[in-house]
């Protein structure tokens, strides 16, 4: 069937309609409703969409084969303008439509379905699938066809089709964003990516392409389809397909082998089809060439190239000088395909692949064709790493519960347990598409005590006797163990453990007779990969602070007060050390060996001892967060699970994240958990605040309570022994800004008492009639009489006396304008079209209102210029293709006919017979061809020149070889002139009416604008200090600057476009500080070079002495400051 642009824009309206539908009754599709959202055919091919359509009156701007379509584009825009909230989100969706016009191209059902169901054929049956550019979902579709199972996660950014997508697909995880937001967790995890990407010279922002030291993964980021493939292939896992349409550029360009060079050594070749370029002919009435590529993941490639991967990378010259793939040329084409010579989109030669068949021989065709290709899949690659194969699944689970089989750093003493082995998931169950699994090894795990380098004997005197003694009249009792794991570094190979098991998997370990060596303490530091192995975020600082003489002497200090200790009682010292220990120094856990010791000496009641159950010790191993996750969240935040255990997030998607807990306990661990509830509940605050635009008192009791509890408790959040344990939290440099020092001591920022995110004050503080004029255009964008009164407490005829000449009633409008906005633009049609009000409305009450506007109008005209001082120039696009027609009749003795086309703005001309003149007088004769005076004509109105060659001898393959013709080029522009320069001369010779017409129509469509004039003299600036400002220099504000300040008032903001010299930095200044006043901005913005920040901050200090400035200094910008 034909592409009907009619139809498929009638189709994309009730699509579109309906998503509107489902979103505003939150409910999902019917059948019928997903039968009308699958007619979605996105807007390739649709360019009406770009002309304008926002009233009636734009299809004077239409061509004429564009005006069917003109009425259900007007449709279009106002359907999406009344179902978006407000202006921005309409000139979202109206911009992602635009820009989809030349990408929205949708492959058609029949040969996604063909290629899903030749990978299904061939053993590709996946359980996790990537659809990078999903369109409406055709490829999603047909991978459910033949895996219903199989959870896909499908990426759309045009914001329209998201919504189609969404609504088609409400159980997939559909993401409306780019591809290149998918996060680090989903690497090397899916088994299939499946997609017709988009095709470009479009730059892709990725960090790990941009900033990669491959350049061809750096040159992959400029172009957004080779960015695909590679993205495309970081995804997937070992041996899973990547299989894409995608342009022909991929595989033709020269330019593109380093490309494909890459692809070849981190894949191997599966299949290569080229489609025929009427493929996207019925649904989006183009036709384009397009290739499918299919490749497997090969990550530990380190063969040689096969012959035909090698041909894959190189590329061929055709015979009509445009270039091929080795790979494409040497397979042939699909059958029914024939090769025509054609041009390219740039009109260079060109093969053209066209298919004589429909589309359904077409998909049976390229059924064929993949049976052949698809032999090349290795089949063995792909299964050793599925979630089907056994040897996968038992990979998987040793990595989750015996990953410290052979760690790189040994442990000083081995965890009690192992958790729990992953049971392995069912070939039939659908497995939850979540972030992948990381290869968690039992790497080091570090305790506060190493923190201050106490060496193992000292923590087995220390930890024995803090838990010792016991209250009076209380009964002693064991304190449960926790596993003690200290780093020890090691390149020797790990030996089995001989410490024998228990049933329950427990270790009874025997003290060693012979005791290894003591070390330096401080060789953990010296030694420890930070950069493979962050303990977490902000914790390497909070570690290299203590210099090594710093941890040596605090180790000798704890030492000395071991020594005092031991002779003193343990039942007296009991009060003493059952207090809390200081914040220098955490608490304790004690070792196996220790608490051995600490049994015997301290258990006064053994037989109830061993009646208690024995605590279970702390898992520190990383596992999926169990708890909510909120928006504020993000890699690094410091966070509780479900069972009130306290780590941090990693590897964190829109689907879950990694739990690493933490080993704090006692003190430090109250801390932080009463750290990570003051944090949420300002977050909450804050997003409460920022969406919903209402206070939330409960949320601000909420914050006062936790930050007053934290304070009482631990002292401020700014104090020395909190902020690195603030430091250690993602979040933790916001969480500091809740404190403003003031007067030598920290006090509550505002968001403790108000809200910080939008204005509280429904009035804005004015104290004059300009003023409320200020204020109403800033909040209702007109002169809002009632408004003004009514912060005001003025009459409305004592405000439009105070406004006199600076407001004025416009009938057009039905209300007033101010004189600004009024007498501005083209005052001479809209004097005219007052004049034409006037005459329909000649009993109106507003008329003396009227008069008065039309005759500041009629003041405001520009001076009318003369015909003598107008300089015509033969070709300008104002003058009617008459006036041109009528010179050039006159000037070729023939009916000459001129057109003008504005879309293409582009003239064409045409004779009714070829006079002397035209052959002869005005004919430059070239090498290869002849221009004749019609020729020329056309140059001369575009004001352009022929470029003529000549030849001047043969090569050696017998072609010419071609040089520009200086002489004939310099002939056809003496001719050229002799036209353009004889116009001017002929319209001297016309008669004064002609003249006259010719006068007013320039005067009235380029003399007629008047530039807006803001007169700003009235301000006072109440706040201005201009004693602070004559220590800078400055004695008074400039009109010029009143003037420019006021101009921001009224406008929210602008360009302040002065030379150098003139004041523009105490024009920010006034201007952010008085839109603070009057309530017309909540928090102004000043952006400046980093070379001026200073020198706005010194100017903005001396102009206002008392205002409270944010800004970054110096020391800020230095890299050791920088988030």
């Amino acid at each position: 069937m034909a592409f009907n642009r009619k139809q498929r824009l009638r189709d994309n309206i009730e699509a579109i309609r309906t998503a509107f539908i489902l979103d505003r009754e939150r409910r999902t599709a019917t059948a019928e409703e997903q039968a009308i959202l699958r007619k979605y055919c996105g807007f390739g091919g649709l360019k009406c969409i770009l002309n304008p359509a926002k009233e009636l009156t734009d299809a004077v701007h239409w061509a004429k084969s564009d005006l069917e379509l003109f009425a259900p584009t007007v449709e279009l825009h106002r359907l999406v303008r009344e179902n978006s909230k407000d202006d921005t989100e309409y000139k979202r969706y109206a911009d992602a439509m635009k820009q989809s016009v030349l990408t929205a191209f949708y492959t058609p059902p029949e040969i996604t379905g063909t290629i899903a169901e030749a990978l299904h054929e061939h053993g590709i049956r996946p359980d996790r699938v990537l659809e990078p550019s999903a369109g409406v979902g055709a490829f999603v579709d047909a991978v459910l066809d033949n895996k219903p199972d199989a959870d896909i996660m499908a990426f759309e950014k045009d914001l329209m089709t998201g919504k189609i997508l969404g609504h088609l697909h409400p159980d997939q995880k559909v993401r409306v964003q780019g591809f290149e937001k998918i996060e680090k967790p989903f690497t090397d995890y899916f088994d299939l990516a499946i997609s017709n990407i988009p095709f470009g010279d479009v730059a892709v922002f990725d960090p790990e392409f941009t900033g990669s030291q491959d350049p061809a993964r750096r040159s992959a980021s400029k172009t957004i389809h080779n960015y695909f493939f590679l993205k495309s292939l970081d995804a997937v896992r070992e041996g899973g397909i990547v299989a894409f349409i995608t342009s022909q550029g991929v595989l033709d360009a020269p330019s593109n082998a380093p490309i494909r060079e890459y692809m070849m050594g981190h894949a191997n070749l599966v299949g290569v089809a080229r489609l025929p370029n009427n493929l996207f002919t019925d649904n989006a009435g183009t036709e384009v060439g397009s290739d499918l590529v299919i490749l497997q993941k090969n990550s530990g490639k380190k063969r040689e190239l096969y012959d035909y991967e090698k041909l894959f990378v190189q590329t061929e010259k055709t015979p009509i000088g445009s270039f091929e793939n080795g790979y494409v040329g040497s397979i042939g084409m699909i059958p029914h395909s024939d090769l025509i010579r054609d041009t390219d989109p740039y009109g260079k030669p060109a093969y053209k692949v066209m298919h004589r068949g429909g589309i359904a021989q077409l998909a049976e065709d390229l059924r064929e064709h993949l049976k052949i290709e698809l032999h090349q899949l290795d089949r063995e690659l792909y299964e050793r790493h599925s979630l089907h194969s056994e040897q996968g699944k038992s990979t998987e689970t040793e990595i989750i519960s015996s990953s410290v089989v052979t760690p790189e750093i040994q442990p000083r003493h081995e965890m009690a347990a192992k958790p729990e082995a992953a049971a392995p998931q069912p070939i039939d169950e659908k497995p939850e598409i979540e972030p992948r699994r990381p290869d968690y090894s039992e790497g080091v795990q570090l305790s506060l005590l190493d923190l201050w380098g106490m060496t193992e004997e000292v923590r087995k005197e220390q930890t024995p006797k803090k838990k010792k003694a016991a209250k009076k009249g209380s009964t002693a009792r064991r304190v449960p163990s926790k596993p003690q794991v200290a780093p020890k570094i090691t390149t020797a190979p790990p030996q089995p453990s001989a410490t024998p098991l228990t049933e329950n998997g427990e270790k009874h370990e025997s003290k060693p007779e012979n005791v290894e060596a003591k070390g330096d303490p401080d060789d953990i530091y010296a030694t420890l990969d930070w950069e493979t192995n962050p303990p977490i975020n902000g914790f390497y600082e909070m570690m290299m602070d203590l210099t090594p003489e710093r941890r040596k002497e605090l180790r000798e200090l704890v030492a000395q007060h071991q020594e005092k200790r031991q002779n003193v009682p343990d039942v007296k010292a009991a009060p003493e050390q059952e207090t809390r220990q200081p914040e220098t120094q955490p608490e304790v856990a004690a070792t196996p060996a220790a608490h051995a010791t600490e049994t015997a000496a301290t258990s006064l009641f053994p037989e109830m001892e061993a009646e208690k159950p024995e605590e279970e010790p702390l898992d520190l191993s990383p596992r999926p967060f169990n708890g909510m996750l909120e928006p504020h969240y993000r890699d690094g935040s410091m966070v509780l699970d479900a069972s009130r255990n306290l780590g941090y997030l990693k590897d964190l998607t829109p689907y879950g994240a990694t739990f690493q807990p933490l080993d704090l306990t006692g003190y430090q661990k109250e801390k932080a958990m009463l750290y990570v509830s003051l944090r949420d509940s300002y977050e909450r605050l804050y997003r409460y605040e920022a969406e919903y635009h209402d206070e939330g008192s409960a949320q601000r009791i909420a914050l006062n309570t936790c930050y007053d509890e934290f304070v009482m408790r631990y002292g401020n959040l700014n104090a020395k022994q909190n902020v690195k344990l603030l430091m250690m939290d993602a979040a933790g440099r916001d969480i500091l800004s809740l404190e403003r020092a003031e007067d030598g001591r920290f006090v509550k920022a505002d968001i403790f008492e108000r809200p910080v995110s939008f204005s509280v004050e429904s009035h804005a503080n004015v104290s004059s009639p300009e003023e409320a004029l200020s204020a109403s255009l800033n909040k209702f964008g007109t002169v809002n009489l009632d408004y003004m009164r009514e912060i005001t407490d003025s009459t409305e005829e004592g405000l439009l006396d105070a406004l006199k000449g600076r407001i004025f009633y416009n009938p057009l409008v039905t209300g007033y304008e101010i004189k600004d906005r009024f007498i501005a633009g083209n005052v001479i049609e809209k004097a005219e079209r007052i004049k034409a009000w006037m005459g329909d409305n000649p009993e109106n009450g507003r008329m003396p209102e009227v008069k008065q506007a039309l005759l500041a109008l009629k003041e405001a005209e520009p001076p009318r210029i003369a015909f003598e001082d107008l300089d015509f120039n033969f070709g300008e696009r104002w003058i009617p293709t008459g006036v041109y027609a009528a010179y050039m009749s006159h000037l070729f003795d023939t009916d000459v006919k001129i057109a003008y086309s504005a879309s293409m703005d582009e003239y064409s001309v045409a004779c009714g017979y070829r006079t002397m003149k035209i052959t002869d007088e005005f004919l430059v004769k070239g090498y290869y061809r002849n221009y004749d005076g019609m020729h020329l004509l056309k140059h001369a109105l575009h004001n352009t020149c022929p470029d003529m060659m000549k030849s001047i001898g043969k090569d050696e393959h017998g072609n010419d070889i071609k040089v520009r013709d200086s002489e004939g080029i310099q002939l056809a522009n003496a001719k050229i002139d002799e036209i353009r320069n004889g116009f001017s001369e002929w319209l001297e010779e016309q008669s004064p009416q002609f003249k006259e017409r010719l006068t007013t129509m320039y005067n009235r469509k380029f003399n007629c604008f008047v530039r807006p004039k803001y007169d700003g003299s009235h301000q006072t600036f109440p706040d201005l200090n201009l004693k602070g400002l004559a220590s800078r220099g400055i004695q008074s504000v400039y009109p010029s600057q009143k003037d420019c300040v006021w101009m921001i008032k009224q406008n929210g903001g602008g360009i302040c476009d002065h030379e150098v010299g003139t004041g523009k930095t105490l024009i920010m200044c006034i201007a952010a500080h008085e839109m603070k006043r009057l309530n017309l901005a909540h928090k102004p913005m000043i952006i400046g070079l980093k070379a001026n920040v200073a020198e706005i901050v010194a100017t903005y200090q001396a102009a206002y002495p008392n205002a409270r400035i944010l800004y970054a200094s110096e020391k800020d910008f230095s890299t050791a400051n920088r988030v």
